[in-house]
């Protein structure tokens, strides 16, 4: 039977390699201790949480798995100093950060000199490339196929880009659910798989039936498309009622959205009225741009109508496009035993000399 031990496996602690990414309002406690006791390395989305929620969910992994388990966070949240500092006081369980618009190298080499390994996503080479250059320990490519911010590149172009370009061991994102995708990313020479789509469909997942049963309805990969209308970036999203009004809506309809959503995120940025009245006569002023920075900023609240409110057409639905070829809510544990289960028998049958044809 083929050993499943990689790079990965080895720095991270964990059984199988396959990493559980951290989705903002999904990623919880629960879900992290669910995907780790089946194996896998599971990451809290720190990006949505105030720092006594954030010290709370790692309390409640902490107690719930003996596995190590790592942390995501965003340099542009507010309380992003206080998120590292509470992942250095828990370094002895907390074995990685992740992360997107990166911290500085002299913050990267905090975590180093705490024993934290730091585990960006990238969608292109040349930050990959970056990344390891400010001190990088593993990557995680996300190819276009994956869910929310995304590139266009493929992930069966990227990652051998990346493998070819960096010196690190390097994770494949975008479009993996099951066994088969693990041996071909490992064939590929990644030393392992991160799924999210995957895991938030789960019945770990704390997000409600009815948004759940939005994703489960959603057959059509072409369903699952990429829009710039949430901030300017593309991001791909399961195709419903709000996205189309942010689409077709005029710009004071994108102001109205922001401001909107600006003030029911006030409690966890700290945005006074004055700085909203501040920042929208900025954005009469300076157009697109400033409501597109607002939206950034502000589009956790977006996504939580959805994901924890359970209001999935008055809201955006970050996802894969392997959401559109996956039916059931399996446990972590089922999830991952049949993953790996699959990817020893594919990788058996390379080697199975009773295959090969003379």
């Amino acid at each position: 039977m083929p050993n499943l031990s990689t790079p990965l496996t080895v720095k991270l602690g964990c059984r199988y390699p396959i990493v559980q990414t951290a989705m903002g309002w999904v990623a919880d406690a629960g879900l992290v201790i669910g995907s780790s006791n089946a194996g896998a390395f599971g990451f809290l989305a720190a990006a949505t949480m105030s720092t006594p929620e954030l010290k709370a969910a790692i309390d409640k992994v902490r107690a719930g798995t003996d596995a190590n388990f790592g942390v995501n966070f965003h340099m542009f949240q507010p309380n992003a100093a206080e998120v590292i500092d509470l992942i250095i006081e828990n370094k002895d369980r907390v074995r990685a950060v992740s992360y997107g618009r990166g911290p500085s190298a002299d913050i990267i080499q905090r975590f180093k000199d705490a024993g934290v390994l730091c585990m960006p996503t990238v969608g292109a080479v040349k930050h990959a490339v970056k990344a390891v250059e400010l001190g990088a320990d593993i990557i995680t490519i996300q190819g276009g196929e994956g869910g929310g911010h995304t590139g266009s590149v493929p992930t069966t172009l990227l990652l051998p880009q990346v493998l070819d370009a960096v010196n690190v061991p390097v994770v494949a994102a975008g479009g993996f659910s099951n066994g088969r995708g693990l041996a071909g990313a490992l064939g590929y020479g990644a030393a392992g798989i991160a799924m999210g789509t995957r895991f938030l469909l789960t019945a770990e997942s704390p997000v409600p039936k009815a948004t759940l049963q939005k994703y489960l309805d959603t057959k059509d990969p072409a369903l699952i498309r990429v829009s710039k209308a949430m901030d300017g970036l593309p991001q791909r999203m399961i195709d419903n009622p709000f996205l189309h009004r942010l689409e077709s809506g005029g710009f004071l309809h994108r102001l109205l959205v922001a401001l909107s959503s600006a003030w029911q995120w006030k409690a966890h940025t700290g945005m006074s009225t004055a700085h909203m009245v501040k920042t929208a006569i900025t954005a009469l002023k300076e157009g697109d741009s400033a409501i597109q920075t607002m939206m950034a900023a502000n589009a956790p609240v977006i996504i939580q109508r959805a994901m924890v409110e359970g209001r999935p057409d008055e809201g955006v639905l970050p996802s894969g496009q392997v959401a559109a070829v996956i039916d059931s809510l399996p446990t972590c544990e089922e999830l991952i035993s049949s993953i790996v289960q699959q990817a020893e028998a594919q990788l058996s049958s390379l080697f199975d000399s009773t295959r090969i044809k003379k």
